[in-house]
């Protein structure tokens, strides 16, 4: 079998060139990172589990009219996705205050905010991936005004999704951040969800004991990262009930 041409490797995932063009193979790695890679590790089975959850929920997007790169998932740590010009730009979406929100304006974490709150960082590693507003995006010509436009209203369709899908399994979604992505279709361009949505990208807590169910797990050693992302999968129904550890899982197809 012909060595595979890598495209890209970031801290979570390698990207290789796909079987037709325009096409990707996504591959997920078992790296844990935080702090901007200062703290790491590598933490058997969590590629395994973010490509299965990445897979649920970008495969109930596609089914609600919310577009993505995911076309399917291909064994159990890849996937086969579109090739997308992505915008250097991570959109996220508050729903409680927590994490950077709650140091940077002084809020309690965990109160609520008064409607789900959208925020941008420019994705640059080297500069902390800074908050951005509008005015920066515009002016460096990172995104248009109708792009920006475009970007709220698919994030907040993202949210009412994964809010409910989360609350209806006992899971509090507190935040999450998505990339987006620039498809051509002829001289016609669509944006579209990329990257990944896990428990890497979102803040998720447990409804009635607060625990956390994220990579704060990871960011703040509260205890196994596997374990956390295992309860996650099996409360979402990618897991069986009686599976103990992703490790070794065997996955529901």
């Amino acid at each position: 079998m012909a060595r595979r041409k890598k495209v890209y490797e970031g801290k979570a995932k390698i990207l290789y060139e796909g079987p037709e063009p325009g096409t990707l193979v996504q591959y997920f790695k078992d790296d844990a990172t935080a702090f901007n890679a200062e703290k790491h590790d590598v933490i058997e089975g969590k590629g395994v589990l973010n490509n299965r959850l990445s897979e649920f929920f970008m495969t109930g997007l596609n089914a609600i009219g919310v577009p993505t790169h995911f076309i399917r998932r291909i064994n159990m740590r890849e996937q086969l996705i579109r090739q997308v010009e992505i915008i250097p730009l991570e959109v996220v979406v508050r729903n409680v205050a927590a994490g950077s929100m709650s140091k940077r304006l002084g809020l309690e974490e965990g109160a609520a905010l008064p409607r789900p709150i959208v925020e941008f960082y420019y994705k640059d590693d080297a500069l902390g991936d800074p908050l951005v507003t509008e005015e920066h995006i515009i002016a460096f010509g990172w995104a248009a005004q109708q792009d920006l436009d475009d970007m709220v209203a698919l994030a907040l369709r993202v949210n009412d999704f994964l809010s409910g899908v989360m609350l209806a399994v006992g899971i509090k979604l507190v935040d999450f951040k998505i990339e987006v992505g620039r498809i051509w279709e002829g001289d016609f361009m669509r944006l579209v969800v990329a990257d990944e949505i896990s428990p890497d990208s979102c803040r998720l807590w447990d409804v009635k004991t607060g625990e956390h169910l994220d990579k704060d797990v990871f960011r703040r050693d509260l205890g196994s990262l596997t374990d956390a992302y295992t309860e996650v999968a099996k409360r979402l129904g990618v897991l069986p009930t009686n599976v103990t550890h992703a490790t070794k899982p065997t996955l529901i197809n």
